[in-house]
């Protein structure tokens, strides 16, 4: 009860005092400062980092499914394609696959707004380990991954792009509170 009431005042005082520098003494043991960066406490003021915040959340949870499954989807066909004897078993494989996947997915996928859609793109790299771009390239074709970048690109988004998870770390949290790993 003790340590709640105690977090409870430090979180009260670091609002309203960001400056604020908290020390604690305890006998027999080295004393710690902490200062609360400023950029933290006015970003929680800010209503307007709220809605985007907010929106974020919204948006990781409306693709975070695809992705997981675009992941699962990934290595299934990868272990299918192993199994294959010929080149044209994998051709005709691949074919029945993709037009399996647009009868299923092409409706939703088709009405993701353009943040979505770049969400999607760094969460499935997140999930396969292999870019969008790289995955169609391997997939369908130069000339398909060629025509596809050029498309993203006049959406403004990038097939090649790469999830980092210490840029993009508030997507990463979000996963995490999502139970996600």
């Amino acid at each position: 009860m003790r340590s709640r009431n105690f977090l409870f005042v430090f979180f009260f005082l670091c609002v309203q005092f960001p400056k604020i520098s908290i020390a604690q003494v305890v006998p027999d043991s080295v004393d710690f400062e902490f200062t609360l960066p400023d950029f933290i406490v006015e970003a929680q003021k800010d209503s307007n980092y709220i809605k985007k915040y907010n929106r974020l959340v919204y948006n990781v949870r409306k693709v975070l499914p695809y992705a997981k499954m675009a992941s699962f989807r990934f290595q299934l066909m990868e272990q299918n394609l192993q199994v294959l004897p010929t080149e044209r078993a994998r051709k005709e494989y691949l074919k029945r696959t993709e037009k399996a996947i647009k009868a299923q997915f092409m409706d939703d996928l088709k009405n993701l707004t353009r943040s979505q859609g770049k969400i999607l793109i760094k969460l499935i790299y997140r999930e396969t380990g292999k870019t969008s771009y790289d995955l169609l390239q391997t997939y369908r074709g130069d000339l398909t991954a060629i025509y596809w970048q050029g498309m993203a690109k006049v959406f403004d988004a990038n097939l090649k792009e790469e999830y980092d998870p210490i840029e993009d770390w508030q997507i990463e949290q979000i996963i995490k509170q999502l139970g996600f790993n």
